[in-house]
């Protein structure tokens, strides 16, 4: 029996080193972490256990079948994060470059479909090359058996996708299809083609990180939802992530205590608002003032920052927050902003996550290069995105909701649960100027006086939260300092809330 258990510590053994302990070197010296220790400062301590340790490629051309790597390039098991159980792959750049493999797929199939069974988060950390050339065809569907899984998860457990080293070719459609990516500083890249074949196709010279770094996919693609500095803050952020999660789309996530009143008044909120109607100010400073202690985590902080998203609790209970920016391009909608929030809200639709909407937005941004863009089509999706879904909705207005802007900012007319707004809200069909010169225009050209009258009429008339209160689209007109007490009231009085939309395979949104 001896002779058995020490052949089993040398098998491994043999396993936990991976590439050999040349390429674990190699990895520290680049500033990278093995794939063991990222799955170390992932889960909690002692928590991991490993499927498919000693599984090995079938590849005989080439001469692979020289070549055995046990495990196969990407470690895979379970574990847990501050207790909750979670599913893992791990993928192994020192072993043939964590390239993907027949049995690679095979090893990451099998922890997706043992997560979706037991209504768990799976979480992959991605360091590859891209398929394995040697196995031709079989890498690709390898890809493909991933990539179903992916889609069969959607909205049914948490997917979370950290990318710790290059992401190339049909790798990048995985994370592409989970709930949220992370990247990190100049260390990781996701492209369809690299550097190489794009000046071979296009005559176009690009760096890795010009064409697909962390930057490109946080600021411009929206591709990242986040990018750390380093490997162990992207870690950490996917923990602190999860924690706003619910296991599955069968369960609310879990309540934390806090030490932050539910009644706690903010009487510098009153002066939040500024008194020019055209002057920016910064809608992140109202959340920080709201939330439970200024805890707020954004998402995609960089990409259409006239929108803000991001999860935050109030009373302990995780909700996420969609507020227009007034800081930045005046808070209009625009393609990017529009598509940014309506998979957000479907996002938080999903695992059971209520909505609270801060609205202060002049419209949707006009112009040819976002018609020409579909603002028609994207602005579609984000209304879309807001009538269908059934979690517990809050919107509070606290000025401007004009226009088309009004109806998608999840307004009373698609379902919103509670409406609020404060005394300095305006929701017309447009601003007062822009209406008073349609209106009467050519009647009082020349006549500034008159026109500026009739702007002050408007505004009197149209430009408050009463107009709407009166109609019953807007539940209360509330005192700003008492934001936070409203908002934890209404979440608890919804806490219970059962909706549901008509029986259908699935809607047609207008991607």
């Amino acid at each position: 029996m001896k002779n058995k258990i020490d052949q089993l510590l040398n098998l491994r053994q043999q396993a936990l080193t991976g590439g050999g302990l040349a390429q674990q070197k190699k990895r520290h010296q680049s500033g990278r972490l093995t794939a063991r220790e990222r799955i170390d400062l992932l889960v909690d301590e002692g928590s991991f256990e490993e499927f498919d340790m000693f599984k090995c490629h079938r590849c005989t051309h080439f001469n692979m079948a020289e070549k055995e790597w046990l495990g196969d390039g990407v470690i895979t098991g379970y574990g847990t994060i501050k207790g909750r159980l979670l599913y893992l792959f791990s993928q192994d750049f020192s072993v043939a470059g964590g390239s993907l493999s027949e049995t690679h797929a095979e090893k990451i199939c099998k922890v997706m479909d043992m997560a979706l069974k037991n209504g768990a988060p799976v979480i992959g950390l991605n360091d590859s090359g891209g398929a394995r050339i040697q196995e031709g065809i079989e890498s690709l569907a390898g890809y493909a058996d991933i990539f179903l899984r992916n889609v069969q998860c959607s909205g049914v457990i948490p997917q979370l996708s950290l990318i710790f080293g290059p992401c190339a070719g049909g790798a990048v459609y995985s994370p592409a299809l989970t709930d949220f990516t992370i990247m990190v500083e100049n260390n990781s890249y996701m492209f369809l083609t690299g550097p190489k074949v794009v000046k071979s196709v296009t005559g176009e010279e690009v760096t890795a990180e010009q064409l697909g770094g962390s930057g490109i996919h946080t600021r411009h693609s929206g591709v990242a939802h986040l990018a750390a500095a380093s490997e162990q803050l992207a870690i950490a952020a996917a923990r602190d992530l999860l924690s706003f999660l619910p296991q599955n789309n069968m369960l609310p996530p879990a309540i934390q205590e806090t030490d932050d009143p539910a009644h706690r008044g903010v009487p510098a909120l009153n002066q939040l608002i500024p008194v020019d109607r055209n002057r920016p100010y910064d809608m992140k400073q109202l959340i920080a003032e709201i939330i439970d202690n200024n805890c707020f985590f954004e998402i995609q902080p960089d990409y259409a920052p006239n929108l803000i998203i991001g999860f935050a609790r109030f009373n302990g209970m995780a909700v996420g927050i969609v507020a227009n920016q007034p800081a930045h391009m005046a808070g209009v909608l625009d393609n990017n902003a529009s598509i940014k929030g309506a998979r957000f809200v479907r996002c938080c639709d999903a695992f059971n996550i209520p909505l609270v909407t801060l609205v202060d937005v002049p419209g949707f941004m006009p112009g040819t290069v976002q018609e020409y863009g579909g603002i028609i089509r994207n602005g579609a999706k984000l209304l879309y995105a807001y009538a269908e879904a059934t979690v517990p909705k809050i919107t509070l207005t606290t000025r401007k909701a004009y226009g088309g802007a009004y109806c998608v900012m999840s307004s009373k007319h698609l379902r919103g649960d509670i409406n609020y707004a404060w005394p300095s809200a305006e929701i017309a069909v447009m601003g007062a100027k822009g209406a008073v010169e349609l209106i009467y225009g050519k009647e009082l050209a020349g006549k500034p006086e008159e026109l500026r009258q009739m702007e002050h009429e408007y505004n009197e008339t149209f430009s408050t939260p009463y107009a709407a209160a009166r109609r019953g689209y807007v539940d209360d007109v509330i005192l700003p300092e008492r934001t936070r007490l409203r908002i934890c009231k209404a979440l608890t009085m919804l806490a219970d809330k059962r909706d549901s939309n008509p029986p259908r395979k699935h809607g047609n949104i207008p991607l």
